[in-house]
């Protein structure tokens, strides 16, 4: 119900306040007009009066056009607005990369122990390629590095040097849970999930291509919560079924759920 999901966001958001407890007298008065003729005549042209003046001020405002995309950049991005603001209350990241070696970067494991998993009902999943599928790692590597005009670095090394990484995350006591899975092929795109479900959600969307002049290079999507639901939620979608057919390590990671 896309339109209750976007009346409970207004009002955690705080957003169009006026309009909706305008709208709720003006119907409680219509619902009381309808089984009562008692109501004061003057109270319910008040009332209309009202409702017909906020509706012309609305009138008057120039909306902001909702577009499914919300910002279109590259990694570069992230100088300028890093990820440290987005995860300070965030409790529910998701992360799907070959190797996530730069998103997860000693700073920024240090910044989701000290947010998202510090708190009781935190969570984070991620989820990179399989090492053991040679192949899969081979193809990757040639669309990942050998396609690069000024690569820095090479997919099986950074793969090993993550899944070090996530294997010390997983040793971790921390209040939240940690868990990661590994892929067998790499479907050409990157996701990084912050609170989904929530309306203050996010959804970065990393797309491979087949030549870039580096990493920071690439594309990226961001969409937001209540913003063309369709494509918000088949991104969402898109993790699940990726962390559904992922395998767990040979070494069970901290509250790993079956």
């Amino acid at each position: 119900m896309t339109w209750w999901r976007r009346l409970v966001g207004d009002l955690k958001a705080r957003n169009h306040l006026d309009t909706y407890a305008l709208s709720l007298v003006v119907f409680s008065f219509a619902i009381l007009s309808l089984l009562s003729d008692e109501l004061n005549e003057n109270l319910r042209w008040a009332v209309l009066l009202s409702g017909v003046g906020l509706l012309i001020y609305r009138l008057t405002l120039v909306p902001a056009s909702p577009s499914p995309v919300e910002l279109l950049h590259d990694r570069t991005v992230f100088e300028e607005a890093p990820l440290a603001p987005l995860l300070r209350d965030a409790r529910d990241v998701r992360v799907f990369a070959p190797s996530a070696v730069n998103l997860l970067s000693p700073q920024t494991c240090e910044l989701l122990r000290k947010t998202v998993l510090n708190r009781r009902n935190g969570s984070v999943r991620v989820v990179v390629l399989d090492p053991a599928e040679t192949a899969a790692i081979a193809i990757a590597s040639r669309q990942l590095d050998d396609s690069l005009e000024f690569p820095i670095q090479r997919l099986p090394q950074s793969l090993a040097s993550t899944l070090e990484r996530l294997k010390l995350i997983a040793g971790w006591r921390t209040e939240g849970a940690f868990s990661y899975r590994l892929f067998p092929y790499n479907p050409g795109f990157s996701l990084v999930l912050v609170d989904p479900e929530t309306p203050h959600g996010r959804v970065i969307v990393e797309f491979h291509g087949f030549h870039n002049p580096s990493t920071s290079s690439r594309m990226h999507l961001e969409l937001v919560a209540g913003r063309n639901e369709r494509w918000y939620r088949y991104w969402i979608q898109q993790f699940d079924r990726v962390w559904e057919e992922a395998s767990a390590p040979e070494i069970l990671t901290r509250r790993e759920k079956p």
